[in-house]
């Protein structure tokens, strides 16, 4: 049997569990709060101690908050932040812009690593295979992945897009929800994915994320499904299958 480590990377917090074949966890999840300002050295510092006691692994999955591509890490919003809800720092941003996180985190835990984007991590537990299938996430910022007939289509990010003048990414993002609460942050949220559904026409629409919880269901357009943000951890073993 092979044993998957997960890792779900967000903005505020670093969670980890260990997952068997069929995508069952085997341990109690790690987490926590994602440091700031954060480069690359101290992600991956703060990742060996994430991980210290979880039991052996033979692989790692990991979901990062930006575009991936080739194992680089891409265009890092939270991590390009000296403060969690901060504007972009300059020096953070270039040491992230192609920082090749999948090679640093397999020569750091010894094991062969897989670095995909978080909200297709979180995608590849919930789609069904069939179809055109979106999934958002709603948390620190926003992440989208697209998936037809169960195969990942990498590097959408609908979250830099224009939206009302803003970023989708800082429109919908959770400082921006503070800010103007949840009633009017949830209009916002239906306005997108309105939107996003006349761009994509996707036969299914997941939403995910620590936000999504503040939604409620007449908030969401038909074709849409609220999904566990334990997804984001459940994805790991189903990742090498569909985004490699």
């Amino acid at each position: 049997m092979t044993f998957t480590l997960s890792i779900d990377v967000g903005g505020t917090g670093i969670k980890a569990l260990v997952l068997n074949d069929h995508g069952e966890p085997i341990s109690e999840r790690s987490r926590v709060e994602t440091p700031y300002p954060c480069p690359p050295e101290l992600f991956l510092e703060t990742v060996r101690e994430l991980v210290a006691d979880q039991p052996s692994f033979d692989r790692v999955s990991i979901g990062f908050p930006s575009m991936v591509r080739n194992g680089r890490t891409l265009r890092v919003v939270p991590f390009a932040r000296a403060v969690k809800s901060g504007a972009r720092d300059p020096e953070l941003y270039a040491l992230w812009n192609g920082y090749p996180l999948q090679q640093g985190i397999s020569e750091l835990l010894g094991v062969p690593a897989l670095l995909i984007n978080d909200a297709d991590m979180q995608g590849c537990a919930v789609v069904t295979g069939e179809g055109v299938e979106l999934v958002i996430t709603l948390g620190t910022g926003v992440g989208t992945g697209l998936f037809q007939d169960g195969r990942l289509l990498p590097h959408l990010e609908l979250s830099q897009g224009e939206f009302g003048g803003d970023s989708v990414d800082i429109a919908l993002g959770d400082a921006q929800r503070r800010e103007i609460g949840n009633r009017r942050w949830r209009l916002l949220v239906t306005k997108a994915l309105t939107d996003f559904d006349a761009k994509i026409i996707a036969d299914k629409i997941y939403v995910g994320g620590g936000n999504s919880k503040h939604l409620r269901p007449e908030d969401l357009i038909s074709a849409c499904e609220i999904v566990p943000n334990t997804a984001g951890l459940l994805g790991g073993v189903r990742a090498w299958e569909l985004a490699t």
